[in-house]
């Protein structure tokens, strides 16, 4: 190949590569947001109680996870929509391991949707409102 496709590529990769750190340094930088006070904040000791009548919807997330911290006004916006339709909760797989192992998370952000005590959806990664509404209330 010739200098005259070298250049371009050349060009190509470097603002790909600012492209990238620009998107890395807006996402690291991401501040957590209030919780609402219709959501939840669960523990290994009353997981079960809070997950055995109804519809719930529960994050499995830690401090550190910044996905999870994009997840979070997610959680807000529907905590205060479906509020008295289904409950929404977060438990930190940090300082709750045995909830975390009992469902099989791995990954995180892990929602996971209750119906009765019974898992009925699992959502892994981001989700956006509309999906996790749409699936909320197929199952109200």
């Amino acid at each position: 190949m010739n200098l005259f496709v070298w250049i371009p590529l050349g060009l190509l990769f470097i603002l790909l590569v600012l492209a990238f750190y620009k998107r890395y340094q807006m996402i690291k930088n991401i501040e957590e947001v209030a919780d609402h006070p219709e959501l939840k904040h669960l523990n290994d000791a009353d997981f079960e109680k809070f997950i055995a009548k109804g519809v719930s919807l529960v994050d499995f997330w830690a401090p550190w996870c910044t996905p999870c911290k994009i997840q979070a006004p997610v959680l807000n916006q529907l905590a205060e929509e479906l509020e008295g339709q289904a409950q929404i909760a977060k438990i930190d797989i940090d300082h709750n391991k045995k909830m975390a192992s009992t469902y099989g998370v791995k990954n995180i952000p892990t929602l996971i949707l209750y119906k009765d005590g019974e898992p009925v959806k699992r959502f892994v990664g981001v989700k956006s409102k509309g999906v996790l509404s749409k699936a909320i209330l197929q199952h109200v």
